[in-house]
């Protein structure tokens, strides 16, 4: 459980660094990072660190697959771990 809650914060630093990187990127019109990319960071539990860069830097906000896409995605882990809680398979020891 210990190795989940770590890999959980650090995928979502990633998240939200890989937002920031990108919009300066964007900013001086250099090679970007691809779509497919930070949507797989997302996937694989980053989805609350891409979607706080994304409205904290002000990236991919007048992208509506993006807009819509990372909260559903967040939405989803959320369901995801509820029922693996409530199902037991998940134990919080703290």
């Amino acid at each position: 459980m210990k190795f989940l809650i770590i890999y959980i914060i650090l995928i979502n630093l990633f998240g939200l660094y890989s937002m920031y990187s990108d919009k300066q990127k964007a900013k001086k019109h250099n090679w970007r990072t691809p779509e497919a990319r930070l949507f797989l960071i997302s996937i694989i539990l980053g989805s609350i660190g891409t979607l706080s860069g994304m409205y904290l830097f002000h990236h991919k906000t007048k992208h509506i697959k993006f807009v819509l896409g990372m909260p559903a995605i967040l939405i989803a882990h959320i369901l995801i771990f509820y029922e693996l809680f409530k199902m037991k398979i998940l134990i919080l020891k703290i």
